[in-house]
């Protein structure tokens, strides 16, 4: 069977619990077509970047679903139709990714970006220039 990942963002203003029952409707959606949830992920309230029908923020979770394609176009359909969900996006993947997504995998304070500039190089990318500028300097 095809391989899924569906995120949706619900209202704000709903508990994570009902957040969480909503996943399991659309789950029960998916078994009656012949598919199966392999994992939801709940990622918590975040910020949206834009006002989708009056909410500044939405509850994120994510499905990984291996299903027939008639089975998640009911569930999007689905989706489309209940109030409580402000948008969803399903895409079709090669392989469901195991273990914790992106999203849940734990960083630092200040995340893993301190001190690793990977391949672009230190900040003080003009060392060279600033020695010759001051070398001639000592000459004149």
């Amino acid at each position: 069977m095809p391989l899924y990942e569906c995120v949706f963002i619900a209202r704000q203003d709903i508990p994570s619990t009902q957040v969480e029952a909503l996943a399991e409707t659309f789950a029960n959606v998916l078994a009656e077509g012949g598919g199966k949830v392999t994992k939801t992920e709940y990622w918590g309230l975040k910020s949206l970047a834009y006002r989708i029908k009056k909410n500044r923020k939405g509850h994120y979770v994510l499905m990984n679903v291996d299903a027939p394609y008639p089975a998640v176009a009911e569930m999007e359909r689905q989706m489309g139709l209940n109030e409580d969900i402000l948008r969803n996006m399903t895409i079709r993947v090669e392989a469901l990714e195991e273990g914790p997504s992106a999203m849940m995998q734990s960083r630092g304070r200040d995340g893993d970006r301190r001190g690793d500039r990977g391949d672009r190089g230190d900040r003080g990318a003009h060392r060279a220039d600033r020695e010759t500028r001051q070398t001639k300097g000592d000459e004149e």
